[in-house]
């Protein structure tokens, strides 16, 4: 299992949207619940606000949306090492998003904002077309079981929703330690060749890209590594007609 669960399908014109997150309880930490309680009032976005970013920060800076981000630690990063890049960030589970909270306050992170809601909704009423610069999917739910597969967050419905989203020369960044997942990736950005895998680009395999420094090595990636599991990263850039 991952530790990032997100939402797959836009909800129009589907009359019965499938999801590929389960909101689990999770133990919360009495830090976490004070973070939630005390921070989450401002830092939160809703998805019946339409997001614009000279009002949210301030500033016309890119902005990279990073869906399902888990404990937060890639937003963190990229918090700290890109400090001119708004960063905004959708889960759905409580304890991430205080854990999140939390280290925003330790670093006085201010160019972070979140959502803990349902990614279709926000991308579909939130966000304007070719509004952001990054998506960032870091290791989806893969739903082994075969029968699971539907729930699976890469599919043609989401990823063109995604589509509409990024700009002109945008990025959308893809990772999972599962292989059959990151094929199944593969076979579903085939489908949309206004994404130039960055791999294929370069005359290198699909699934050959480098870790970039923007993508920290996680908590739960190292965990996987020690079973043995390979991170794949599919690294795609926008071109629109």
């Amino acid at each position: 299992m991952s530790e990032h669960d997100s939402t797959p399908g836009t909800q129009r014109p589907y009359t019965h949207r499938i999801r590929s997150f389960v909101v689990r309880g999770g133990k919360i930490t009495p830090s976490q619940q004070r973070a939630l309680n005390e921070l989450l009032p401002k830092y939160q976005l809703t998805s019946d606000v339409p997001f614009d970013a000279k009002r949210v920060f301030g500033n016309h800076n890119p902005v990279w949306l990073d869906i399902g981000f888990g404990n937060g630690e890639s937003l963190v990063h990229a918090a700290l090492n890109d400090p001119d890049v708004n960063l905004v960030g959708i889960e759905v589970h409580p304890p991430g998003v205080g854990h999140l909270l939390l280290e925003m306050e330790k670093h006085g992170l201010e160019n972070i904002r979140l959502y803990q809601e349902d990614a279709v909704d926000v991308l579909e009423n939130a966000f304007a077309d070719d509004s952001l610069d990054a998506v960032h999917i870091y290791f989806p739910d893969p739903w082994h079981k075969k029968r699971h597969h539907k729930r699976r967050l890469i599919r043609p419905d989401f990823v063109a929703l995604v589509e509409k989203k990024i700009r002109h020369g945008g990025r959308l960044h893809l990772a999972t330690d599962w292989l059959p997942y990151a094929e199944a990736m593969h076979e579903v950005m085939q489908q949309f060749p206004a994404f130039r895998n960055q791999a294929v680009a370069a005359g290198e395999p699909p699934l050959s890209s480098a870790r970039p420094p923007w993508r920290p090595v996680t908590k739960f990636e190292r965990r996987g590594q020690k079973l043995g599991h390979k991170s794949h990263d599919l690294i795609y850039t926008l071109r629109k007609l």
